[in-house]
C-alpha cells in the first residue's frame, strides 16, 4: 500500500488502469482506482474482519480483478486466485480446502461447471461485466452496489510486511495443487531485486494477458505497474493479442516460450514462409525489422522476458534476427525473481545467472538449490510439504541443473519425472503412461514433452503386436492416444505416438540395472524427432505416428 499511497501524492490523475472493448477504453486513474476498491475494502472489513479470510477470485484479466485484488488486501484479508480454465474437481478441492468465504467473480468460462460444486456457505459478489445470470440461486452482492453504497469510507487495517495477503494455488507431480502462501515481502521484494536486471523505465506501459491468477503475471504487471507508476492494459481477448500489442507497445513483455512460437507462427502465416521473410531480410534488414517489430508492438521494449519452460534455441534466434532480444529467466510460485539473463549478458540455452541477493548452490543429486529474501512463507496447511521443500533457509527447486565456470545456470531436467510443456505448465507421465499402457500392443512407453508443444509418446511394441500388420498398430496406437487424450488437460494431451524398432535393455543404456526407464537417454535419442512431430502436430491439429 507504500506504493500505492505514493502515486496517490504524486500523481492522482495519472491513468493506472485500462481496460478495452473494441475501440473503446475504460480508464481509472490512480485516485479513481483507490476510491473504488476502498470502499468495496471497507465492506469487507465490516463483513468479514481483518484477520485473514480467504476470499476466492475468479475472473479473466480486468481492471476489476486488479481492484478485488486490492480491496482484499486493503481489508487485511487473503484472496484466492482461481483459473478461468480450472476444471471443477480442482477447483471443489481449493474453495474446500482454503475454506473460501466469499468468491469474487467475473467473466469466467467456467463458472457452470463451478457453480455446482461451489460450498453451500460460499457467497458470491459479482464484478462488473460478468455475466448478470451468473449469480442466480447463489443470492449474489454486485459490486457496484457496494462501492456506492460504502462509497467515501475506508478499511482500518494497517499492512504488515510480513502478512499473507495472497495463497495461489500451484500444481504437483500428483495429487492435488499445494497453495503457496505469499506475504507482502515475498510479492515485492523479488520485483524490487530484480528491477537493475530489468532496466524498466519510469511510468512504463504494460499489457496484461496472461492469467492474474499466476504470480508471475501478478508480480511483473500488477507489483510492476505499484513500483514504476505503470500503466496497464489489459489485452480484450487472446484473439486480439497482436492488435493490443501493437497499440500498447509495451516497454516490458512476459511470455511463455508457447506465447513466443504462436507469435513466431502468426508473423510467418501473414508473411506466406520463411522463405519470404529471409528475402524481405536480404533486401533490406532494417525495414523489415522496423516493420515486423511496429507490427507486434515491440518497437520500443526495455525488457522482454521468456520464461515458466524451456525454449528452443532456434526460436531465440528468429527473434534475434529480427532485432527483437529474449532473455530467459527464472522463477516459481515458492521464490520470484531469482536468476535472469540481461540484453547485455546472455548465453542461449541458460536461465542466466542469479540476480543480486540470491545465493544458488547444485545439492548432491544436482538439483537447484536457491536462497534469498523473501522466499515464499511456505504451503498452505501443508507443513509437512513446507519441511521439504524449504530447507535451513535454502528452496528446492526440484529442477537438475549445471552451473558453468562463468555462472550461467542451465536447467537439465526435473528431479522427478514430471516436466515442463512449453505453455508453462507441468505434466506428470506416469499417470500418462498407465492409461495408455492399457492397450495391449505396448510393452515398454515413455511419455516425453519438456518444452514441446505438445507430449509424445514413446513406446515399444509387444511380442503380438510385432506380427500385427503396421497399419492395424497405427490405428490402435492412435485410437488409444485419442482415448487417452478425452482425460486430459489440453497441455497435456498426445499429440504424436514414436514407435521404437529396437527394445530398451541394460545393454543399450534405457534401462538401469534395475529395470527402470532411463528417461534422459529415451529423451536423448527420441527427442530431436519427438520435439518436431510435436510442433506439427500443433500446427496440423492432428495426431501423428512415426517409426524409428
Amino acid at each position: 500500500m507504500d506504493y500505492m499511497h505514493r502515486w496517490l501524492q504524486e500523481t492522482p490523475d495519472r491513468v493506472w488502469l485500462r481496460d478495452r472493448k473494441g475501440d473503446d477504453f475504460t480508464e481509472w486513474t490512480w485516485q479513481s482506482a483507490y476510491d473504488e476498491f476502498e470502499a468495496v475494502a471497507a465492506w469487507l472489513e465490516e463483513e468479514y474482519g481483518d484477520t485473514g479470510t480467504n476470499i476466492g477470485l475468479l475472473s479473466k484479466n480486468c481492471a476489476h480483478w486488479m481492484l478485488a485484488d486490492m480491496a482484499i488486501l486493503a481489508s487485511g484479508n487473503v484472496s484466492i486466485p482461481l483459473f478461468t480454465t480450472q476444471n471443477a474437481e480442482i477447483s471443489e478441492y481449493i474453495l474446500n480446502f482454503a475454506e473460501v468465504k466469499l468468491l469474487v467473480l467475473g467473466r469466467a468460462e467456467n463458472w457452470q461447471s463451478i457453480q455446482a460444486v461451489l460450498p453451500a456457505d460460499t457467497r458470491v459478489l459479482l464484478l462488473p461485466g460478468a455475466d448478470p445470470e451468473a449469480g442466480a440461486g447463489t443470492n449474489a452482492l454486485r459490486w457496484e452496489d457496494i462501492a456506492a453504497r460504502y462509497r467515501g469510507q475506508r478499511a482500518q487495517h494497517q499492512c504488515r510486511p510480513d502478512e499473507i495477503f495472497t495463497i495461489p494455488f500451484t500444481s504437483g507431480t500428483t495429487g492435488m495443487p499445494k497453495g503457496v502462501m505469499q506475504s507482502h515481502d515475498s510479492m515485492t521484494i523479488p520485483v524490487e531485486r530484480a528491477k537493475e536486471a530489468f532496466g524498466i523505465r519510469p511510468n512504463p506501459r504494460l499489457l496484461s494477458y496472461l492469467p492474474l491468477s499466476h504470480i508471475a503475471e501478478r508480480q511483473i504487471i500488477w507489483v510492476q505497474s505499484l513500483f514504476s507508476c505503470g500503466t496497464v492494459t489489459f489485452n480484450e481477448d487472446l484473439s486480439t493479442l497482436i492488435r493490443d500489442m501493437a497499440d500498447t507497445a509495451p516497454n516490458m513483455f512476459f511470455g511463455a516460450p508457447r506465447v513466443w512460437e504462436m507469435i513466431h507462427q502468426g508473423v510467418i502465416a501473414k508473411l506466406g514462409s520463411q522463405d519470404v521473410l529471409d528475402k524481405m531480410l536480404a533486401d533490406d534488414r532494417e525495414g523489415t525489422q522496423n516493420l515486423i517489430r511496429a507490427g507486434l508492438g515491440l518497437n520500443d521494449y526495455d525488457f522482454l522476458l521468456t520464461a515458466a519452460a524451456p525454449i528452443p534455441a532456434s526460436l531465440i534466434r528468429w527473434y534475434d534476427s529480427l532485432g527483437i532480444t529474449l532473455c530467459e529467466g527464472f522463477g516459481q510460485t515458492e521464490a520470484m525473481g531469482l536468476v535472469v539473463n540481461t540484453p547485455d549478458d546472455r548465453r542461449i540455452g541458460s536461465i542466466g545467472r542469479p540476480v543480486a541477493g540470491v545465493e544458488v548452490k547444485l545439492s548432491e543429486e544436482g538439483e537447484l538449490l536457491c536462497k534469498a529474501a523473501a522466499l515464499s512463507p511456505g504451503y498452505y496447511k501443508q507443513g509437512d510439504k513446507t519441511a521439504e521443500t524449504f530447507v535451513d533457509g535454502w528452496v528446492k527447486t526440484g529442477d537438475k541443473a549445471r552451473i558453468d565456470d562463468d555462472g550461467y545456470i542451465y536447467i537439465t531436467g526435473r528431479v522427478k519425472d514430471y516436466f515442463k510443456t512449453l505453455q508453462g505448465k507441468f505434466v506428470a507421465p506416469p499417470p500418462i503412461e498407465d492409461a495408455f499402457a492399457a492397450s495391449a500392443d505396448v510393452e515398454q512407453l515413455c511419455l516425453l514433452g519438456r518444452g514441446y508443444s505438445k507430449t509424445v509418446m514413446v513406446c515399444v511394441l509387444s511380442p503380438a503386436a510385432k506380427s500385427t500388420p503396421k497399419a492395424s498398430i497405427e490405428t490402435s496406437l492412435l485410437t488409444q492416444a485419442e482415448t487417452v487424450n478425452k482425460t486430459l488437460d489440453k497441455h497435456a494431451r498426445i499429440g504424436a505416438v514414436i514407435v521404437s524398432q529396437e527394445p530398451w535393455t541394460i545393454e543399450n543404456g534405457m534401462l538401469t540395472p534395475t529395470l527402470k526407464l532411463k528417461r534422459d537417454q529415451i529423451e536423448a535419442k527420441f527427442g530431436e524427432r519427438a520435439q518436431q512431430l510435436a510442433h506439427e502436430s500443433a500446427e496440423k491439429r492432428s495426431l501423428l505416428i512415426d517409426w524409428m
